[in-house]
């Protein structure tokens, strides 16, 4: 079953939870008049998510796909998306573009730099390099510019069935999820680097009002702030290693 909330004006988190990995995976649509859904989701999920979509819009109008960085629950059902939305178009960082995503995608990608604006209607979006966090070379983070809502993938990844959208402090949650993976296989999951803090704090600059967030609830309020303490909580893990 997949949960809709409409999190932000036109902003609708698709959510489907887990239970054997006690982890919510959500997925983003955008209602505008070209429509935008940020994660794809796995290829199994793909029935569930375009029976949510349909009650929201019709899937075959979607005309922008979009995602952080080149991983199964990011991106993929993105040629399941694009074999049922014509029009659709695939868009990524640049360098997500060049070294992936042209050559599995049904469609070439628009590969964006900070400078690249997507508008689709009232709303525009930029795409922020952000390269191995939360993971890869190529991973990014999709801004709004005009409510300011910052699509962030696994950056505050915590776990449980959580509520669709939260004003209390994400850094708990996220510290106590970042514990959990460094103990078990998954160790790794989100590497520091000496540019890490730099990163997150050019993202706080943005001062996002509402975060969305793939694995947990989203945030409603001064996200800026959260994103400078998170480099804080990826650094306390990788001291642990």
């Amino acid at each position: 079953m997949t949960a809709i909330d409409e999190i932000a004006p036109d902003v609708f988190r698709l959510s489907v939870y887990a239970p054997e990995y006690d982890m919510q995976f959500n997925h983003f649509l955008v209602r505008d008049e070209e429509p935008l859904l940020f994660h794809t989701g796995l290829r199994g999920m793909f029935p569930a998510l375009k029976e949510a979509v349909g009650t929201l819009i019709d899937p075959a109008a979607l005309k922008w796909i979009a995602w952080s960085h080149f991983e199964s629950d990011e991106c993929g059902a993105l040629n399941d998306w694009l074999q049922i939305a014509p029009e659709a178009q695939p868009a990524c960082t640049l360098v997500g573009k060049l070294v992936t995503v042209d050559d599995f995608s049904l469609r070439p990608a628009r590969g964006m730099t900070p400078e690249d604006v997507l508008e689709t209607g009232k709303y525009r979006f930029r795409f922020h390099p952000s390269p191995h966090l939360p993971h890869g070379w190529d991973a990014g983070v999709l801004f709004e510019e005009t409510q300011q809502t910052l699509f962030c993938s696994d950056l505050f990844h915590h776990f449980g069935n959580a509520d669709p959208i939260t004003e209390s402090d994400l850094i708990g949650p996220s510290r106590a999820a970042m514990e959990r993976l460094e103990q078990g296989p998954l160790a790794g999951y989100m590497p520091y680097t000496r540019k890490t803090e730099g990163v997150l704090r050019g993202l706080a600059s943005l001062q996002p009002k509402t975060l969305a967030v793939m694995h947990g609830s989203s945030y409603r309020g001064d996200g800026g702030k959260l994103l400078t303490g998170l480099a804080g909580v990826i650094k306390e893990a990788f001291d642990r290693e």
